[in-house]
C-alpha cells in the first residue's frame, strides 16, 4: 500500500462521506432556497391574508354584509392560492433533497469502488494470523494474504466506527 498511508485515506475518505451524509439535509434546504425566489411572495400573501383578516374583524356583518362577503371571498381565493404555492414549493423541496441524495450516494458509491479497485492487491496492514484465525479469510479478502486485512474489511470497520463516533458526537 502507499507508503502504509492507505488505511488513514480509507478511514479519511469514510469520515467525510459519513460527515457530508450527515449534512444532506442541511445542503439540500440551502440548494432549494437558492433555486427558489418564492418566499418573498408568499410572506406577502401571507400579510395580504392578515391585513384583510383585520379589515374584515373591524366591519360590522349584519350592517354591511355585501362588503364582508366579497372581503370573505378574497380571502378565500388568497388563501387558496398561497395553499397551492406552498405546495409547489414543497413539492420542489422534496425533488431538491431527492436528487441531492441520489448525486451523493452515486459520488460515495464510485469513491468506495475506486479505492477498493486501486488497493485491490494489497492488504491495508498485517497483523499476526493468530489474532484473526478464525475468520481470517474472510478478514483479509480480496487479498488473500495471511494476516492481511483487506481494502473492503478496511472499509466496512471504518464505516461503521466513523459513523458511531459521529453518532456520539451529535
Amino acid at each position: 500500500m502507499a507508503a502504509g498511508y492507505a488505511w488513514l485515506l480509507v478511514l479519511g475518505s469514510v469520515f467525510l462521506c459519513n460527515l457530508m451524509k450527515s449534512l444532506l439535509p442541511t445542503i439540500s434546504s440551502f440548494l432549494s432556497k437558492m433555486v427558489q425566489k418564492d418566499a418573498e411572495q408568499e410572506s406577502e400573501m401571507r400579510t395580504e391574508v392578515q391585513e384583510m383578516k383585520k379589515e374584515q374583524a373591524s366591519i360590522s356583518m349584519m350592517d354591511e354584509f355585501a362588503r364582508y362577503a366579497r372581503l370573505e371571498r378574497k380571502i378565500n381565493k388568497t388563501t387558496d392560492k398561497l395553499k397551492t404555492h406552498v405546495k409547489s414549493r414543497t413539492a420542489q423541496q422534496a425533488k431538491m433533497k431527492w436528487v441531492v441524495n441520489i448525486v451523493f450516494y452515486i459520488l460515495q458509491a464510485a469513491l468506495m469502488i475506486s479505492l477498493i479497485w486501486k488497493y485491490y492487491s494489497d492488504p491495508v496492514t498485517v497483523v499476526p494470523s493468530k489474532w484473526i484465525a478464525p475468520v481470517e479469510r474472510l478478514v483479509a479478502f480480496p487479498t488473500g494474504v495471511a494476516g492481511g486485512v483487506g481494502i473492503t474489511c478496511w472499509l466496512v470497520v471504518c464505516n461503521k466506527v466513523v459513523s458511531l463516533g459521529l453518532h456520539a458526537i451529535s
